[in-house]
């Protein structure tokens, strides 16, 4: 008989259909009997989630409290591992006269992740590098194309970070306020391990959805339905094994 492991899953945040994210996720979850999880919209509970060994997050826009961020540090240092995906690194501020910005106020956060968001291009299909085949997260997977969200990220201890997936470009993240991205190393971080004392952080930028009603109030209705990656099988093997990751497997 398994042992109980406890999962505590933050989904929430703006501009993502997040309902689907969620469910998405837990369906995935629930294939583990022994998993039982704790939904919550932010991260401010932290003494729950210091009960968990196991932590999933998908928001955008989420900004936690400097004691969250102090706490939830400690709890990875301890030997927490936390899957984070997509927007857990993004800061935005909309509705600039320069685009979108995405402002450096939680650097605790960021260094604990590894990253922060800064900037995307318009989705458009890219090729998905398979940047360390030894690693059991991605062994024996193809590299493959998605039409998602290309996160270009400020890194944090860069050298300590041990990459998984990649993708190679420059060009212009049109909206964005930082929208030159032309003259950087053009190696962008899909996927990777951020080790920390004795937990680590596998952040996985992939899975971009949007429904009709998501972007408000920027607008009421958004016209088209976006799923990105989760309309493709390779996510949802990555998704897999990050999950039998938290359980404990591998590194």
């Amino acid at each position: 008989m398994s042992e109980i492991v406890d999962v505590y899953l933050v989904a929430a945040g703006k501009y993502h259909d997040i309902d689907f994210a969620r469910l998405e996720v837990l369906k995935l979850l629930a294939e583990h009997e022994q998993i039982r999880v704790t939904v919550a919209s932010d991260y401010e509970n932290v003494e729950e989630i210091e009960k968990c060994s196991f932590m999933v997050s998908y928001t955008c826009d989420v900004r936690p409290s400097e004691g969250a961020q102090v706490s939830i540090r400690k709890w990875v240092e301890r030997g927490g591992r936390w899957m984070a995906l997509h927007g857990t690194n993004s800061a935005l501020d909309m509705g600039g006269e320069n685009g979108v910005d995405s402002p450096r106020c939680f650097p605790i956060w960021a260094e604990t992740l590894g990253s922060q968001f800064v900037a995307h291009p318009p989705i458009a299909p890219y090729p998905v590098e398979i940047t360390d085949p030894s690693n059991w997260l991605v062994a024996d997977l193809e590299s493959f194309e998605t039409d998602d969200e290309l996160y270009l990220c400020e890194y944090h201890d860069i050298e300590n970070l041990q990459i998984l997936l990649h993708t190679d470009w420059n060009g212009d993240a049109r909206g964005f306020v930082e929208s030159d991205w032309n003259n950087d190393d053009k190696r962008r971080l899909v996927m990777y391990l951020r080790p920390l004392g004795e937990g680590c952080v596998l952040y996985n930028t992939l899975g971009h959805c949007r429904g009709h009603y998501d972007m408000r109030p920027v607008t009421d209705y958004y016209p088209k339905v976006e799923r990105c990656s989760w309309g493709i099988s390779q996510y949802y093997e990555l998704l897999k094994r990050g999950i039998r990751w938290g359980l404990g497997e591998g590194q």
